[in-house]
C-alpha cells in the first residue's frame, strides 16, 4: 500500500468512523439491544485505533521508505475492513457466516500488521 492509499484509508475509514458512531449513538441506538450495540461500540474502537496506525505508517513512509511499512499497512487495512465489518454485519443482521472474516480481521491486523 502506497503512502496515498494510506492515507487515503485512514481519511475514508476515520470518516466512516464518524458517521456509523454517530448513527449507532443516535438511530441504532433506539432499535438494537445491548449487545448488539457493544458489538458496534467495539468494532468502532478497533477501527479507530487501526486508523491511526495506519495514518501513522503513512506519515512516517513521508520520511522514510520501507517494505515492511508496506505490508503492515496493507495487512492492517484489510484486518480493519474484515474484523469491523463482521462485527457491523453480526450486529445488524445477525449473520453468523461472517465468523471466519472476523477471525482472519483479527489475526491478519494483529499478528501480521504488527
Amino acid at each position: 500500500m502506497s503512502r496515498r492509499a494510506m492515507f487515503i484509508f485512514a481519511a475514508i475509514s476515520g470518516f466512516f468512523l464518524v458517521a456509523f458512531g454517530a448513527f449507532g449513538a443516535h438511530v441504532l441506538n433506539k432499535t438494537l439491544g445491548a449487545t448488539e450495540m457493544a458489538w458496534i461500540h467495539t468494532g468502532l474502537e478497533y477501527q479507530a485505533y487501526h486508523t491511526l496506525a495506519v495514518l501513522g505508517l503513512g506519515a512516517a513512509m513521508l520520511y522514510r521508505c520501507n517494505i515492511w511499512f508496506y505490508w503492515s499497512s496493507a495487512s492492517m487495512a484489510l484486518g480493519t475492513v474484515l474484523f469491523s465489518g463482521s462485527l457491523y454485519s453480526l450486529a445488524l443482521s445477525h449473520l453468523t457466516f461472517f465468523f471466519l472474516s472476523r477471525q482472519s480481521g483479527g489475526c491478519s491486523s494483529s499478528l501480521a500488521g504488527y
